[in-house]
C-alpha cells in the first residue's frame, strides 16, 4: 500500500520545465503568463476543505453516496460539481474510517494531495519528517497529532501518486444524528480528510 513506484520529478525540474512551456505559449500569443496565474488564483480560491466536508456530509447522510464514493471517488465528487481534472486527469480514491481502521495519507516521495477537496497542502504534510515517519511509524506521529488510537485499531497508510490521490471520510461524530447535512459538512477538517485528525 504504502510502497507505490512514484515517477515524480524534482521541485526544481518541474520549475523549470513550466517557465520554458509558459515562455513558448507567449511567444505563439496561447497565453499570457498573467492569465496563468490568475487560472491558478481562481482554483485556488475554489479549493478548500469545505469541498470535502461536501462530499464526507453526502457520504453521512446517503448511504448509497457512500457506496459510490468508495467504488469510484472521482465520479461520485463529479456527481456533486467538484471536478477532480483540474490540470491532468486524477484518480480519487476515497477510504473510510472504521472503529477497527483508521487512514493516514501520505505522499512519501513528494506532496501529491488532492487540492480540489482539502485546499492547499500544509507545511508539514510537505515534510520530510512526515512524509517518511508516517509510513514507518504511524502510530507514533498520529500520537504527536493528538490521535490516541486503541492498540486493536489497524492503521492503514496511503501513498499518494501524481495520479492517484486519496481521501479519508471520517467517522461520524456522536450525537450528530439531528444536524443537517451543511452542519455536518461544517465538522469536517482538513486534517480530518488526511486522517491526521478525529472529528
Amino acid at each position: 500500500m504504502s510502497d507505490h513506484d512514484h515517477d515524480h520529478e524534482s521541485s526544481a525540474a518541474l520549475s523549470n520545465r513550466v517557465k520554458t512551456l509558459v515562455a513558448q505559449l507567449e511567444q505563439r500569443d496561447l497565453l499570457t503568463e498573467a492569465k496563468l496565474d490568475a487560472t491558478v488564483e481562481t482554483f485556488l480560491l475554489k479549493a478548500t476543505p469545505a469541498n470535502g466536508g461536501r462530499v464526507v456530509a453526502r457520504a453521512w447522510v446517503d448511504a448509497a453516496f457512500k457506496q459510490r464514493l468508495l467504488d469510484d471517488a472521482s465520479a461520485a465528487v463529479a456527481e456533486i460539481g467538484i471536478d477532480m481534472s483540474h490540470w491532468a486527469p486524477v484518480k480519487l480514491r476515497a477510504v473510510e474510517n472504521t472503529d477497527r481502521e483508521h487512514n493516514v495519507i501520505v505522499c512519501t516521495l513528494c506532496s501529491c494531495y488532492p487540492i480540489a477537496l482539502l485546499g492547499p497542502s500544509p507545511a508539514w504534510y510537505k515534510s520530510a519528517e512526515y512524509r517518511s515517519r508516517t509510513v514507518r511509524e504511524p502510530r507514533a506521529v498520529l500520537a504527536e497529532f493528538g490521535v490516541a488510537l486503541p492498540p486493536d485499531v489497524r492503521i492503514n497508510v496511503w501513498d499518494s501518486t501524481s495520479e492517484l490521490r486519496y481521501i479519508v471520510v471520517p467517522r461520524r461524530p456522536q450525537a450528530s444524528e439531528g444536524l443537517s447535512e451543511a452542519e455536518l459538512a461544517a465538522l469536517v477538517t482538513r486534517d480530518g480528510l488526511v486522517g491526521t485528525a478525529l472529528l
